[in-house]
């Protein structure tokens, strides 16, 4: 009997730091990886915070260089900010890449990273693989537990012309160096924390369930899910809590690791266009439109969402199997009402006028390819109105 090959890739960054005190090591870091003008690419909160001129003085101390710190990420980072990037990176002849922050400052990082030496526009680069050149040396240090964009090959770009969000899926775009400190996540305001934290439990989920979900993004994905059914709602409650905290940057890396070689499926794929669109919150968007996405897809990996309920801690002994996965769905919801998501998109702004324009751009969206079930374009736009 023949044998059919299949091939999976795992990609993850040459090193990361996790722990608290991780982001004291840059400096020795930036050494390592040889670059002589950094560039850190963040937002205006991460330097009226101080982040910014902290990481900026551990490299001066311990690495003798001076950065140049661009700011002007903006949340839903679009192709104009990724050129505005890239010339300041350019004029300043900079080459070492440093992104703080949280997923916008990764993305926005990334997309000027693959300009830096291939060239082009970054549209240029939507889709899988398109880059033939790697990007300078590359440093992402995490200020949020959520996207993992900080260790992922996925860049997420708004073109502003389409109101489209573009996936560059490229491992070329993968980091150097990821670090993770759960100091630097203290600061985080409770809405911030519990947005993030349901966009990593999206991930680990979307991953567990993808038609190319392995054992080993499968250890991943459950034990994500475990931490953040554990930890989330304590670092939500009090953000100076230093074991959720920590408990959380585990969790939403290694979700990261799930989701970087499964992928991901149309939560992701939905949500997209909310953020292009409307210039909506990501994870917000993923936790409202994670139970009506999922509850879709049920039927497709009933023994999976299942294992799902056990990781969420949802009693499921005597029910039967299809009892017991939807314990699941339930447990996202109040998880999410605990930590104070929005209870649906109309809350948000979303109008029914729009849906099918959204539900179209979806379809054609990369993650959407390993979602478990196929959906056609009405099932889409019923899925979004669930999430009305």
């Amino acid at each position: 009997m023949a044998v059919q090959e299949q091939v999976f890739g795992f990609f993850i960054p040459t090193v990361t730091l996790m722990g608290i005190g991780a982001h004291k090591e840059i400096g020795t870091r930036v050494k390592v990886l040889g670059g002589t003008k950094p560039f850190i690419c963040t937002d205006k909160g991460i330097t009226k915070a101080g982040i910014a001129d902290q990481i900026a003085k551990i490299i001066k101390k311990d690495a003798d260089l001076d950065c140049v710190i661009f700011d002007d990420t903006i949340p839903n980072p679009t192709d104009n900010n990724v050129h505005a990037g890239l010339k300041v990176y350019q004029d300043n002849k900079c080459d070492l890449i440093i992104s703080l922050g949280g997923g916008s400052s990764h993305d926005c990082g990334k997309g000027i990273g693959i300009l830096a030496t291939n060239g082009g526009r970054i549209h240029d680069y939507e889709g899988i693989d398109k880059s033939t050149k790697a990007m300078p040396p590359f440093i992402a240090v995490n200020t949020t537990a959520g996207t993992a964009s900080e260790m992922t090959r996925f860049c997420i770009i708004t073109d502003t012309s389409r109101k489209v969000k573009m996936a560059i899926v490229d491992w070329r775009v993968t980091p150097d160096i990821a670090i993770n400190d759960p100091l630097l996540m203290a600061g985080m305001p409770p809405a911030l924390t519990a947005a993030t934290g349901m966009d990593a439990l999206t991930h680990a989920v979307e991953a567990y369930v993808s038609i190319i979900a392995t054992p080993v993004t499968d250890a991943c994905a459950l034990q994500a899910i475990s931490l953040i059914s554990k930890n989330l709602r304590a670092a939500v409650a009090n953000g100076a809590d230093m074991v959720a905290r920590d408990a959380m940057a585990y969790a939403e890396y290694l979700a990261g690791m799930a989701f970087n070689n499964a992928s991901l499926g149309h939560v992701h794929a939905m949500a997209h266009q909310l953020g292009g669109f409307y210039d909506l919150p990501h994870g917000v968007c993923n936790a409202i439109l994670l139970p009506a996405v999922e509850r879709f897809n049920l039927i497709a990996k009933v023994d999976r969402f299942v294992d799902i309920a056990r990781a969420m801690g949802e009693p499921v002994k005597g029910l039967s199997q299809r009892a017991a996965a939807e314990k699941a769905l339930e447990a996202i919801k109040v998880l999410s009402k605990d930590v104070g998501i929005p209870s649906g998109l109309k809350e948000l702004g979303v109008k029914d006028e729009d849906l099918k324009i959204m539900a179209e751009n979806a379809q054609k969206d990369a993650c959407g390819l390993t979602n478990p079930r196929c959906p056609t374009l009405d099932d889409v736009i019923q899925i979004y109105r669930w999430a009305m």
